[in-house]
């Protein structure tokens, strides 16, 4: 519930602290007194929009706090949590507006967008008036009052769930079909591709060990004329070769005896250059005995390499990169047939989403209509006794036409209205009078009271154009709402204020260059008073005393129930 409001130099308010309580709380004053000034910077801290004109002359912002206790509201609890607001059990709402039109707004002490404030305050608050903020007016809030009433918030709650989540699945869906063509595309491509590469098989190091290959078989000629003239040139010339020099010019060296030690070191090495070319000859004439000039492996090599070098100029690859583009390739394909997959769990995910949105959409829908026609009789009743004999009301359930599931059930849901005879029904938006709005509204919320989630009521001048026994039973209507919750009312009305658990007065202080606006909360006797004057004017009256006392000693809740 509303527990302060503070506001500085808004309009011609200087300062003004104000303490609410639960219950019913009137506020009365004289005419341009300002008993709507504090209701409408009220209506600042929840998302109304203004202008620096708002601004008490002289001063250099407005700024207005309202404070509330969200313990017994869950919803707004979970909304200030999911945006990590929360301040334990309490929530308090701030707005100032500079000289030069900025507005600044504040949530629990952290700055927010407007709309923050609108949305948290609709949880919070309702105010009925003759102005904009009047959440009646949407059919968002016919539909909520509904499901309440019928005791079916949780089932409302089942069905947006499964909608969103239906949404969420299609939304994926979208996404993965949007590119279905082509993935399609390049699924073939890929296989295709994968078959090229399988098909030729290519192994990791094969290219450099076929180029080794390929390289030695095509210098085969060349590669064993000069190993046969090696051999010649060291052993086989039989008129000069290096092994029969060697042997000559060692048989020279052995000769002399008693040789110096440098000498036969220098023959030691001349006898090892003989064994080193023997074993050198030796490796030759083996790999001449063994070398196999194959014209046909070479020929295969060639075409392979053909093959392996064309393919990779397709993919604009190295060689030696093919292997490793094929198992790029084969996992792209898998990850393609995976979202073949994911494609088919989706879809099968929707079906079973929007088979059980079905069945909890038109469980709810039962409920609704069974509700509906409690909810528009009661208020009915209510209506003829707020002085609206031929008021007719109704909650129409209109099937909606799509096709898809709604976050909002199978129905589109309004309340419907006629205030005269003859009149049709139409829309809460389309009524015309203020006064008849109000007492609408009041109605409304009287029924819905015990259900609803907002726990502070506003109510604005809802007593125009009303008087005698009908305003007697406004009064009445409105304690019984401040029985269960909180209500704030401006009156003009004494029948309507001697029913408050609390009276707030509003009146005006002049001073020798200004006058302001102040708000005091009435004793016992000084709510006598009030009620006089309102009763009878300026001049009070024993007459008129004593009538006022007799209002007040008379305000009893209990009187509209046993009327009802």
């Amino acid at each position: 519930m509303l527990l302060h409001i503070s506001v500085q130099n808004y309009a011609i308010v200087d300062h003004l602290d104000l303490e609410l309580h639960e219950g019913m709380s009137v506020i009365t004053g004289e005419t341009g007194a300002g008993k709507s000034i504090m209701l409408d910077a009220l209506s600042l801290t929840l998302g109304a929009r203004t202008d620096s004109s708002v601004v008490r002359p002289g001063a250099d912002k407005a700024d207005i706090l309202s404070s509330f206790d969200v313990a017994l509201i869950p919803e707004a609890q979970h909304w200030l949590k999911e945006r990590d607001l929360s301040n334990e059990q309490q929530c308090i709402l701030r707005r100032v507006i500079t000289r030069e039109g900025r507005s600044r707004a504040y949530i629990n002490g952290t700055p927010c967008p407007l709309a923050d404030l609108k949305a948290l305050g609709e949880l919070l608050i309702d105010i009925h008036s003759q102005h904009e903020h009047q959440s009646l007016l949407k059919t968002d809030t016919h539909r909520r009052l509904l499901d309440e009433f019928a005791g079916a918030t949780e089932h409302a709650r089942a069905v947006q769930s499964l909608a969103q989540r239906w949404r969420n699945t299609q939304q994926q869906l979208q996404q993965l079909s949007a590119n279905e063509e082509e993935q399609r595309a390049r699924r073939q491509l890929l296989t295709y591709q994968l078959e090229e590469l399988d098909t030729l098989a290519v192994h990791s190091d094969e290219v450099e060990q076929l180029e080794q290959e390929h390289k030695s078989l095509s210098n085969s000629e060349a590669l064993l004329d000069n190993c046969r003239q090696i051999i010649d040139t060291c052993s086989d010339n039989d008129n000069s070769n290096i092994l029969g020099i060697l042997a000559s010019l060692l048989q020279r060296a052995n000769a002399i005896s008693a040789a110096p030690q440098a000498f036969r070191q220098a023959t030691e090495l001349l006898a090892s250059a003989q064994i080193q070319i023997e074993e050198a000859v030796s490796e030759f004439n083996d790999f001449v005995d063994h070398f196999d000039a194959d014209p046909q492996r070479q020929q295969w090599i060639e075409e392979r390499l053909d093959s392996i070098y064309t393919l990779a100029r397709k993919h604009r690859v190295l060689p030696e990169q093919l292997h490793e583009l094929q198992a790029q390739l084969q996992t792209e394909l898998e990850g393609l047939d995976a979202g073949d997959a994911s494609l088919e769990h989706l879809q099968q995910a929707a079906a079973l989403l929007a088979n059980e949105y079905t069945e909890k959409a038109q469980a709810l829908s039962k409920l609704r209509n069974k509700a509906a026609k409690k909810l528009a009789s009661a208020v009915m009743q209510q209506l003829h006794m707020l002085g609206m004999p031929d008021g007719q009301f109704s909650v129409t359930l209109q099937t909606s036409e799509a096709t898809t599931p709604s976050a909002h059930g199978l129905e589109h849901i309004e309340f419907l209205v006629s205030a005269n005879p003859g009149q049709p029904l139409r829309g809460l938006a389309k009524v015309a009078s203020g006064g008849e709005l109000s007492r609408i509204s009041l109605a409304i919320q009287v029924i819905t009271a015990q259900t609803s989630r907002v726990p502070t009521l506003v109510f604005d001048e809802v007593d125009v154009g009303i008087g005698g026994p009908t305003a007697e039973i406004v009064g009445q209507l409105l304690r019984q709402l401040g029985e269960t919750g909180q209500v704030l009312t401006v009156t003009h009305l004494p029948q309507v204020a001697a029913q408050g658990h609390q009276h707030l007065f509003v009146y005006k202080e002049r001073k020798q260059k200004s006058t302001h606006t102040a708000v005091k909360l009435l004793t016992h006797e000084q709510r006598i008073e009030e009620v006089a004057r309102m009763l009878g004017g300026i001049d009070l009256t024993h007459e008129s005393l004593l009538h006022a006392r007799k209002i007040l000693d008379n305000a009893q809740p209990s009187a509209i129930a046993q009327r009802a």
